[in-house]
């Protein structure tokens, strides 16, 4: 694993930087680009075992240019495993929840312009999950390296909310999904970032070395 940069503020500098431009890079793929790598990106998820195993497994909406994982909710479906969406926490600062999604789920927009499952009905308040209580999820990226290493948008939200996998004990599988051109052969380290147990493209898989 790489050692992290010791200047904070370089290494602020340097990770926005790398977002604009690796951002620029998935926003430019055609709709037809995009559509392939989220199929094939799906072809790779289901042959993992962590995948094939999990019953609840954490997605999310592709937005800005993400590669879509979604062509993998009729799969889970037909396993009878259940899919969840990420949902900000009102009263727990720049922390997620997870709610079950299905086709007739009502959405919503957070303060991001992202769609969410409104939790505003009371079946959906039920059916939230804590993140400890999930088996697997899946990470949009905006970069990864061959190390493993991940550059996420910068909020700290998956940071937060999965940070006690750090600790001994029960946790959900992690695994980052991005489009291969989000690849670089190193990223700069951050001490915060919440290590993951593989990152998947729609050309490759990284298996970091330490999980």
């Amino acid at each position: 694993m790489a050692m992290p940069v010791s200047d904070p503020q370089f290494l602020n500098d340097q990770r926005k930087a790398l977002r604009r431009t690796l951002r620029q890079r998935r926003r430019a793929l055609t709709k037809a680009q995009q559509r392939q790598a989220g199929e094939a990106l799906c072809r790779r998820l289901r042959g993992l075992p962590e995948v094939q195993r999990a019953r609840r497994v954490a997605l999310y909406l592709p937005n800005d240019g993400e590669i879509d994982a979604t062509p993998l909710l009729a799969w889970l479906r037909r396993r009878g495993a259940r899919a969840y969406l990420p949902v900000l926490r009102p009263l727990a600062k720049n922390r997620l929840w997870f709610v079950h999604y299905h086709a007739a789920t009502p959405m919503t927009r957070n303060r991001f312009g992202i769609r969410e499952p409104d939790t505003r009905h009371g079946a959906h308040r039920a059916r939230q999950l804590p993140p400890w209580a999930l088996d697997l999820a899946l990470l949009p990226l905006v970069g990864f390296d061959d190390l493993g290493n991940r550059l996420g948008m910068g909020g700290g939200f998956y940071d937060r909310s999965f940070a006690f996998t750090r600790r001994r004990g029960p946790r959900p599988r992690l695994i980052g999904v991005a489009h291969d051109c989000q690849h670089v052969e190193r990223l700069p380290f951050a001490g915060w970032d919440v290590p993951l147990d593989a990152i998947v493209s729609d050309r490759r898989m990284v298996r970091p070395r330490h999980r």
